[in-house]
């Protein structure tokens, strides 16, 4: 299937201008670069919220700012589609979904592509979602919009999967976390970007401001979301959130 390419909205993810797409420009490298700024934890983090995607009951699933495919290629390693489950891979950036395709080769038909801001999916009917995920892009997207928008696209009773920076529980902690991340990703990126350094100064920006856990809980709240859960990975490095929209 063609990835299908939709004109971009105005209220296009803080990451983009309208001259510069710089996850486009780092497509081919993104999976090396998230090993060396995690030293590989990412991998353990989006293992276990594959795990909790693939137990939830659902027909159709949404998979935004989807990035290289990782989380969905960890769902289809947890479980066989039945003939009626579908998945729908989208992000922002054409040069991303065009890596997940060619990492998801084997799920030919099974899996639809379509470049979307997460801010406004007019394409996505309402109520016509059964499970919404996003992983590591919440942070650099405008929380409340994305998540009304998720609200929207979900049907009653629909989950919402969140995995997301956080904060470490122990304070001196999450300091000494931050000061790693200031100190690395910018060198880290600076290397093996030949001097480019624009998209993870977006990333390191998003972490630092993100919100607790539990700041985190009271926004979906806020937002309509009922029988929020989180479980803290990594000391709190990141978080994976489970709300469910209201029947």
């Amino acid at each position: 299937m063609d990835i299908e390419q939709k004109t971009q909205p105005k209220n296009a993810a803080s990451f983009y201008t309208d001259h510069d797409d710089v996850f486009g420009r780092i497509a081919t490298r993104y999976d090396l670069l998230c090993d060396l700024f995690s030293l590989g934890i990412h991998r353990l983090w989006k293992r276990r919220v594959a795990r909790v995607i693939a137990r939830e009951r659902w027909t159709r699933m949404l998979d935004c700012a989807t990035g290289t495919g990782d989380i969905i290629l960890r769902v289809l390693r947890q479980r066989e589609l039945k003939a009626d489950q579908i998945i729908v891979a989208s992000d922002i950036s054409p040069q991303m979904l065009a890596m997940a395709r060619k990492r998801l080769i084997a799920a030919t038909g099974r899996v639809e592509y379509l470049v979307l801001d997460a801010h406004a999916m007019p394409e996505i009917q309402d109520s016509s979602i059964d499970l919404y995920s996003i992983s590591l892009g919440l942070k650099i997207c405008d929380r409340e919009e994305v998540m009304h928008e998720a609200m929207r696209v979900l049907r009653p009773g629909g989950r919402l999967v969140i995995l997301e920076a956080s904060h470490i529980f122990l304070p001196r902690l999450q300091n000494l976390y931050l000061g790693y991340m200031r100190l690395c990703m910018p060198i880290i990126g600076w290397i093996a970007m030949n001097g480019d350094t624009s998209a993870y100064e977006y990333l390191l920006r998003g972490i630092e401001k993100f919100p607790t856990a539990e700041t985190l809980v009271g926004e979906l709240a806020s937002i309509g979301f009922e029988d929020i859960s989180f479980e803290r990975l990594s000391l709190g490095i990141v978080t994976i959130h489970v709300a469910r929209k209201p029947l």
